[in-house]
């Protein structure tokens, strides 16, 4: 797969954006790339889901425009749990997603991301931000964070960091494995 062309999806793309979800660190990921072509990319996107699936991950794009798609990398079981807790489902009961219907869950993620212009900021819990990181910056902005790396934190920022620092390290690993050993599914750890 790697460095052919007409690939609108290489798995260095993915290695580089996702690692930290590939790794089971994390719950979900966010990236962009060409979607010139919707055949390439939704070619790519099944390739790349019949290596995925199997180990708890999968793919699928949120938003396509004539140029660019915008991919999101998660794992179900995961994602699942996270949208269960109480302030998250305060989060999507408030914006009016369907509550302990995770699927249903993205679809209005993926319709609000393809109807508005400004983007729908409770993504931060697709992704597996902190439901209350993820509220203050819905209230806030960017005023009264604590401290900033993948997301705004208003929260635990001893506990923030920490996760900063291990998604880092995670991706800088990964890289290097990858570009050394180009054995992508060994990258993706199977978790249950």
């Amino acid at each position: 797969m790697f460095g052919r062309q007409g690939k609108a999806i290489s798995e260095e793309l993915v290695v580089n954006h996702c690692s930290p979800t590939m790794a089971g660190l994390k719950t979900g990921s966010l990236f962009s790339c060409p979607a010139e072509d919707s055949d390439t990319l939704a070619k790519d996107i099944r390739s790349l889901n019949k290596r995925l699936v199997p180990r708890g991950v999968r793919i699928i794009p949120l938003k396509v425009t004539k140029q660019r798609a915008l991919i999101y990398m998660y794992r179900p079981a995961r994602l699942k749990e996270d949208l269960s807790c109480e302030a998250a489902e305060e989060i999507l009961s408030e914006k009016n997603y369907p509550i302990g219907q995770m699927e249903q869950c993205i679809v209005e993620l993926t319709r609000r991301l393809k109807a508005q212009e400004a983007f729908p900021h409770e993504i931060g819990l697709f992704l597996g931000y902190p439901p209350e990181d993820v509220d203050a910056f819905m209230k806030k902005g960017a005023a009264g964070a604590k401290c900033t790396g993948m997301w705004k934190v208003y929260g635990d920022v001893e506990a923030a960091q920490c996760r900063f620092e291990q998604y880092k390290k995670c991706t800088r690993v990964y890289c290097e494995v990858f570009r050394h050993h180009r054995s992508f599914e060994k990258l993706i750890v199977s978790c249950s």
